[in-house]
């Protein structure tokens, strides 16, 4: 009985090729609509993910600020100013620290052979590569030793190599930042940054090689990586710092502290929300294909109320015409998410990538757009079809199966 509704139906489809193509390819554009934009929501969230790769992992970034609250009669408004002693407090004070390292930065004439510009130069400790998960591309970052000896090595940024030597070789070779003498061992890769703190135009050099350029007492920044749960390392930190600072520990502005995963969290929400808004989107896409899949069932219903008649009065019962006439609406869905899926294929093939943040800064292809449809992409949407496809020929089936077989017959 089955294999004769389904070979009905196919009939039915056959019969009807023009009206049913066109409702397939409503569908076919629904779906791929779905597949673009959710793959566009993907490609959006790694874009933004590659920005903030230097800020990954269990990281804690301390800035200098100004009170807000008054505290152990320190006045509001006050300048909270940050020094190597602090280091050493956290280290004691707060065990889960693993690493940490001070950053001291200065803006500093470099110069190579008969070209020069002003560059931000950072003194920093040699564990700083790691905990910041700086890439190197060429060479090597200056280790504990060199640090320790005071050596004047020097790590380019990416943008600083481009200009000062072009496509020449520089490790091995001499600069000289603010007349004195640095070699340079280490190149770092080009990284995508969405912030001011752009690493592409710094020179990094060890913190004891930085008092040559200024006083190192004070420091602009504390950069620390941990174990633990984050709330709990950043209380502690916030503890330390106010009862050595003589400031409110819950005076956010006193010190300024960045928390990686709290930034990750916060933007993983927005990504994710993102990509909930484009997939209803997509969705009502969707929908209008199945508001036409679900008047073109009501025609063949109508037209083929007399036939629904035959059928019934030769046996067929409810479930077989709900059966046949959802199975013509499934085929067409199905044929059409094929289709609909092949076009999201070619339509990303052919894009490859939108521009985002090459729009704004050079080699930075990397970060932008990239239309890739992976499996769980195309399992949302192919859940979505499903609904879709089920929920439009469902009523239209439900209506056939309910004719009254006398009625039906009588229908002209």
């Amino acid at each position: 009985m089955f294999g004769d509704l389904l070979a009905q139906s196919y009939a039915a489809l056959k019969h009807n090729r023009r009206r049913s193509l066109l409702t397939m390819l409503g569908m076919a554009w629904g779906i791929a609509t779905v597949v673009l934009l959710l793959a566009y929501g993907d490609g959006f969230q790694r874009g933004l993910f590659i920005a903030f790769q230097s800020f990954g992992g269990h990281q804690i970034t301390l800035w200098n600020g100004r009170t807000e609250m008054q505290a152990g009669g320190t006045k509001a408004g006050s300048p909270i100013q940050m020094t190597r002693n602090d280091l050493d407090y956290l280290r004691n004070e707060v065990p889960l620290l693993t690493r940490m390292s001070p950053e001291v930065n200065k803006q500093s004439l470099v110069a190579y052979g008969t070209r020069s510009q002003n560059y931000g130069v950072t003194g920093v400790y040699s564990l700083y590569a790691r905990i910041r998960s700086l890439d190197i591309g060429e060479g090597t970052f200056f280790s504990d030793q060199q640090d320790f000896a005071h050596d004047r090595v020097a790590v380019l940024g990416s943008d600083v190599k481009k200009h000062l030597f072009s496509g020449q070789n520089a490790i091995g070779e001499a600069i000289h930042i603010d007349g004195l003498s640095f070699q340079v061992i280490g190149i770092l890769k080009h990284a995508i940054q969405n912030n001011d703190d752009n690493q592409n135009g710094k020179v990094y050099i060890p913190f004891s090689s930085m008092s040559g350029l200024r006083d190192t007492y004070n420091v602009d920044s504390i950069v620390m990586e941990y174990d633990g749960a984050h709330e709990k390392v950043t209380a502690a930190v916030r503890n330390s710092m106010g009862y050595h600072h003589n400031f409110n520990p819950k005076d956010k502005r006193a010190i300024f502290v960045m928390d990686a995963i709290e930034e990750f969290s916060e933007l993983r929400i927005i990504t994710v929300g993102l990509k909930v808004l484009l997939g209803f989107i997509g969705l009502l896409t969707l929908g209008i294909g199945g508001v036409g899949l679900m008047n073109i069932m009501l025609v063949s219903v109508t037209q083929r109320t007399r036939e629904i008649g035959v059928e019934k009065a030769l046996g067929a019962r409810r479930r077989h015409i709900l059966f046949q006439f959802l199975a013509e609406a499934l085929a067409i869905t199905v044929v059409g998410g094929l289709l609909g899926v092949a076009l999201a294929y070619f339509v990303s093939w052919s894009v490859g990538s939108l521009t985002l943040w090459s729009a704004f800064m050079e080699d930075a292809s990397e970060g932008d757009i990239h239309l890739k449809i992976d499996t769980a992409t195309l399992l949302i949407s192919t859940g979505l079809l499903v609904f879709v496809g089920i929920a439009s020929g469902m009523f239209p089936a439900i209506k056939a199966s309910r004719l009254d077989p006398i009625e039906a017959l009588r229908y002209e």
